[in-house]
Parts: C-alpha cells; sequence; structure tokens
C-alpha cells in the first residue's frame, strides 16, 4: 500500500471510528452487518500498517536526533579537557544534550522494540554511558581542585598536651609510693567552641549539584554516590590520620604506657570534636546540598563515608574500657564521657534515619558503658583507702601520701561537677528504683549536688578513719598527734581554698578546724607535761637536789630537742602557731624555776638562758635532727 498522508490517516481513523458506532446499533440487517465486518477489516489494516509506518519514522527520527547528540557529545569530550572549566555555555550544552539522550532513551524503553529499534537504544545507552562515565571524572576532579586543605595548618596548631600526673603504681593501692600531686593540669586549649566550615569552595557546589541531578535522572544514582562518597571517606581518613587517629587494635591499646595511653585519650578528644562537631557537621550540609531533596540518601552517604573514622572512635573508647580502671583513670575518662555526651545530639542529628540507628546505638552505649566505669571507680575508691595498710608508721609526722593523692584528686571533681552530679545521683536512684528507671529518675532530682556533697564527705571520713588507724602505729603519743594535726590541718586548707568546698560547707570547715587544733592542744600537754615536772617545786630545797632537778631537765629537754627536730609541721603558719604555744608554755615555767633557784645554787649551773631555751624550742618540728652542744657558763 503507497504511503499516505497525515489527512488520509486522520480520515482512516475517523472512518473506523464510525464503523464501529454503526455495528453496536441494532437497526442494522444482516446483509448490511456483513458489509460493515468486511470494511472494518479492512480499515483495521490499513490502521495497522499506518501506525507501524508512524512507529518506524518515529524511530528513524529518535536515531538521528540520538546520531547528532552523540557527535555533540563526543565533540565536547574532545575538544574540552573539562567540560565544567570551560565556561557556563559550553555546560549549559553539555547538559542539554545529555538530557535528550535521557528523553530519548526513555522513550525508546517505552516502545515495544523489534531488532532495529533494539539497536538504536542500545546505541542511547552506550551514548549515555559514555557521558556518566564523563560525569563521574568532572566530579572527582572537581572535588579534588576545589577542596578546602585548612587541615595541615590546623594540625602545625595543635597544642603539646599537658597530661594527667602520672603513677606508676597507684598511690592508694601501695602504702609506701611517694607522694605525688594528683591535681589536674586543666583542659586542653584545642577543646574550643564547635564551628562549620566549607569543605569544598561555595562556588562549586551547584556544579556539583547539578551533575548529581544529571545522573540521577537518568538511573546513575549509585555511581554518583560511589564516586561522591568515595572521595570523602578518603578525605576523612586523612583527617584522622592528621588527628593520630590511627587504627589501633584492642591489643596495641591494652599494651600501652599510661603516658602513652593518657596522650592518646587526648588526642581522641580532640578527635572527637573535630570529626563529629567540625568535619561531619560541614560535611553534612555540604551532602544535604547536593543530595537532600533525595530523601535519606545524603545521610546514608555520609555514614558510609564517616565510617572508617567513627569506629576508629568507638573501637578506641571501647578498648581503653577494657584496661584497669585505677583511680587515675578518672579523670581521663570523665573528659571522654563529657566530651561523647556533649557530642550525642551533633550524632544524631547527622544521622537521623531509621537505617542510621546502629551507628548512634554504638556510640550511646559506649557513653553509658564510660559513665559505669566512673561509677565503678568512684564505689571502689573508699575500699581501696580502707584496704591501704602499713607496718610502719609515716615517717616524721609529717602529710601522708595517702592524704595528698585523695585531696588533691578530689580538688579535680570541681572541674566535672555537673557530670559527677550526673552519674552519682544516678547510682543512687540506680539502687534505689533499679538500673532500668536510672536514666530516666536521675534527671528529676530537685537537689543534684546533694549526692556529690555526700560523696565527698563520706571519702573524707573514711580517709579520717584510715588516718586515725595510722595513727596507731606511733609509740609516741605526742608525734601521734602530730600526725594527726598535720593531715587534718592539710585537708582543711586545701578544700577551704578550693572550688570543691562549697560541697563541703561551713560546718564541715569549722570542725575539721576544731579537729587539728584539738591535737595540737594535745600535743602541748603530751610533750611538755613530763618536761615540766623536773620544773615545778616538789618541796625539796637543797643545793644537790636543786642541781639535780637542773640536770635532768636539761637532759631530758636535749633528748626531746634531738627527736622533735626531727619531726616535721610542713606548713611554716602552722609550725610557728606550735612553737610559739610550746614556747610560751615552757618559758614561763622554766623562767619562774630558775628565778627560784639561781641564788641558791649560782649562774654558772643553769645551763641555759631563758632566751636560748626559747630560740631552741622554735627549733622543733622543721624535719631536721639537731642535737644540742651547750658549753657550761662560767
Amino acid at each position: 500500500m503507497a504511503n499516505i498522508t497525515e489527512a488520509e490517516r486522520h480520515i482512516v481513523a475517523a472512518s473506523y471510528h464510525l464503523l464501529k458506532a454503526l455495528q453496536a446499533t441494532r437497526v442494522i440487517g444482516n446483509d448490511a452487518g456483513g458489509i460493515l465486518d468486511e470494511l472494518g477489516l479492512r480499515l483495521s489494516t490499513v490502521i495497522k500498517i499506518n501506525e507501524d509506518q508512524a512507529e518506524a519514522e518515529n524511530i528513524k527520527e529518535i536515531e538521528t536526533r540520538l546520531i547528532s547528540s552523540h557527535q555533540t557529545i563526543t565533540s565536547l569530550h574532545l575538544s574540552y579537557s573539562r567540560i565544567w572549566a570551560s565556561g557556563p555555555v559550553i555546560i549549559l550544552e553539555y547538559l542539554q544534550t545529555v538530557r535528550e539522550v535521557q528523553g530519548l532513551t526513555e522513550s525508546l524503553e517505552g516502545m515495544v522494540l523489534n531488532r532495529t529499534s533494539k539497536g538504536v537504544l542500545d546505541q542511547a545507552k552506550t551514548t549515555l554511558y559514555m557521558a556518566m562515565d564523563r560525569l563521574q571524572n568532572e566530579l572527582i576532579h572537581i572535588l579534588v581542585q576545589n577542596r578546602q586543605c585548612f587541615e595541615h595548618e590546623y594540625a602545625s596548631s595543635l597544642p603539646v598536651f599537658e597530661v594527667y600526673p602520672i603513677y606508676e603504681e597507684s598511690v592508694i593501692s601501695n602504702d609506701d609510693d611517694s607522694a605525688e600531686d594528683a591535681s589536674l593540669k586543666g583542659r586542653s586549649s584545642s577543646e574550643t567552641e564547635d564551628c562549620a566550615m566549607d569543605l569544598i569552595h561555595p562556588d562549586v557546589v551547584p556544579q556539583i549539584k547539578s551533575i548529581a541531578d544529571t545522573m540521577f535522572s537518568s538511573g546513575y544514582a549509585p555511581e554518583f554516590c560511589l564516586a561522591f562518597t568515595a572521595f570523602w571517606k578518603d578525605v576523612f581518613a586523612e583527617h584522622s590520620m592528621i588527628l593520630y587517629m590511627e587504627q589501633l587494635s584492642i591489643e596495641d591499646v591494652k599494651q600501652m604506657e599510661w603516658k602513652h595511653m593518657n596522650s592518646r585519650i587526648r588526642k581522641w578528644r580532640v578527635a572527637m570534636r573535630r570529626i563529629i562537631g567540625v568535619y561531619l557537621g560541614s560535611a553534612k550540609r555540604l551532602f544535604d546540598q547536593v543530595l537532600g531533596e533525595y530523601g535519606h540518601v545524603s545521610s546514608a552517604c555520609l555514614l558510609e563515608a564517616s565510617r572508617g573514622p567513627l569506629f576508629c572512635l568507638l573501637n578506641f573508647g571501647h578498648a581503653v574500657l577494657i584496661g584497669p580502671h585505677n583511680p587515675e583513670w578518672l579523670f581521663c575518662l570523665l573528659d571522654m564521657y563529657e566530651v561523647l555526651a556533649d557530642l550525642m545530639p551533633d550524632l544524631d542529628a547527622l544521622f537521623p534515619q531509621e537505617t542510621e540507628l546502629l551507628i548512634r546505638i554504638e556510640f550511646h552505649e559506649l557513653l553509658l558503658q564510660l559513665g559505669e566505669s566512673v561509677r565503678t571507680i568512684l564505689e571502689e575508691l573508699g575500699n581501696r583507702i580502707t584496704t591501704c595498710t602499713s607496718t610502719t608508721p609515716f615517717q616524721n609526722g609529717g602529710i601522708h601520701h595517702l592524704t595528698k593523692y585523695l585531696v588533691n584528686y578530689i580538688l579535680c571533681f570541681a572541674e566535672y561537677e555537673d557530670t559527677l552530679h550526673l552519674l552519682l545521683q544516678d547510682e543512687e536512684h540506680g539502687r534505689e528504683h533499679g538500673d532500668e528507671e536510672r536514666s530516666t529518675v536521675a534527671r528529676v532530682d530537685p537537689n543534684p549536688s546533694c549526692a556529690l556533697a555526700t560523696y565527698l564527705q563520706s571519702l573524707t571520713s573514711i580517709l579520717e578513719a584510715a588516718l586515725d588507724k595510722k595513727s596507731s602505729l606511733y609509740r609516741d603519743s605526742s608525734l601521734k598527734h602530730i600526725f594527726l594535726m598535720n593531715n587534718i590541718h592539710y585537708m582543711v586548707e586545701k578544700i577551704k581554698n578550693s572550688k570543691i568546698c562549697p560541697y563541703f560547707g561551713d560546718d564541715w570547715i569549722r570542725k575539721h578546724i576544731v579537729m587539728f587544733r584539738q591535737h595540737a592542744v594535745y600535743y602541748q600537754r603530751t610533750t611538755w607535761s613530763s618536761l615540766l615536772t623536773f620544773l615545778r617545786d616538789d618541796g625539796k630545797t637543797g643545793k644537790a637536789a636543786l642541781k639535780a632537778r637542773c640536770q635532768e631537765f636539761n637532759a631530758a629537754f636535749e633528748d626531746l630537742y634531738k627527736s622533735q627536730t626531727r619531726w616535721v609541721v610542713p606548713d611554716p603558719q602552722l609550725r610557728e602557731d606550735v612553737t610559739i604555744a610550746s614556747s610560751k608554755t615552757v618559758i614561763q615555767v622554766y623562767r619562774n624555776f630558775v628565778n627560784k633557784i639561781i641564788n641558791s645554787i649560782g649562774e654558772k649551773h643553769i645551763k641555759y638562758t631563758e632566751q636560748e631555751l626559747g630560740m631552741y624550742v622554735m627549733d622543733l618540728l622543721e624535719g631536721s635532727s639537731k642535737s644540742l652542744s651547750h658549753s657550761w657558763k662560767r
């Protein structure tokens, strides 16, 4: 059949529909009906031939347009090494051509294909694949060329980390270790307020989005996500290395020396704030700008890109928790807990989808385990003090290293008071209401500071009991009182002048001031009562008896001087107060005694003048043993 015009096609189609309408009526006879059936068959054949002819023409037109688009894309590939560096006109031409190929491909996929049309579809897909491959390359080039390289500058500005005091062994576990100050040196200056930054130059974000939209609309979303995610995965891995957070096994962490571990924890804290608070927060903004309209794709890509650094941070945290939880670990664990607690809202916002629930659960679990480890150390601290035993008295009655350790240790609590409030009352309510209610009940306590105050005062009470037990090891009761006076005075002065003082209160301070002053009074009485018996009138007034009393007093004082110059009161003001009180006690009695006997035995038998005796009393309690060598007065 010869080709017919478009108008003729419309006439045939209209005739066919009219015929069908006539056949539907019931007024036509059998003869007429047969004629209509024959006519309908002929018309349907004509229509089918016309449709096939139209489809062939349509495929021919698609093929022609496809060849033109293929040539344009190939020409642009050959002419420009980087399409997106060639100006907006070239970019627009390229994108329009790619969209043309997309439309042609969709049209072909909607047809019933024969061998010819299948070949055209294959050609369309090949052209589209060629364009998508180029778009991937363009994407990587844009990312590489426009990435903001700030991390090296940041790394060079990292502070020298000040570390916590280092203890080769726990002071609390060994009574004879050397004393060290447990005070915290202060927070690292690197832990500043988090801030967002541009990971890539803002001007190229629209270019990246245009590539994403083109690839997504072409059915190449997985290819775009793979390339985009792989690039940022490498970038985040590089950031981790710059922050010294290389992958470590649990065994590596367990075998670290304390000093090295301490430094690692500091770096972990910085890495947590930088990676979660800065890098990933900034990355989420970029990923949402590019992929936000595609639902959960954005956060899924972000999770895949950051999985390595995140699990590196998680693994290190879990490895630290496996280690021995000695008291020295407390502040490191508290720092880890606080950083993670601060960042949990950020982490939840980074990965809000159900599909990312696992990573949020992992970090929440680490936070809970850190809290449990802190509570374990706090619970065990009192037991360690109680079980700290020794069989020899502490040398010279000074400040026991256990006192120094514990007092300076609890002074650091002021830096973590909010966290300790939460964890201690959490524990208290956990015992009262069961662990399942712990996290909710703890946050409704109207007076959360009570838990910390109660805990701190209970620790000092345990320490006082331990010191009292240690004081019983002294054979000399005077030295026992010096020891207790020194240690209680040290507690009072340290706590009174610290941020932790409000948790003890004025009543505690007053009570303990009275305690160390009482021990000072007991020392006076115990030390000088026996010595002064030689100076009191015993009713014997003979010259020989008086000389004997002088000699006995001198010998007793010289023994006391030799021993008590070795004893120590480290606080200068306290030592001065004690020695002045001692001087007043002995000098007045000695003056009266000398005035009574000097006329009877003569000045030459008085070995020490009043002034000399007072001077020697002031030598006591300085921690350096001395002996008196004095010539007789002539």
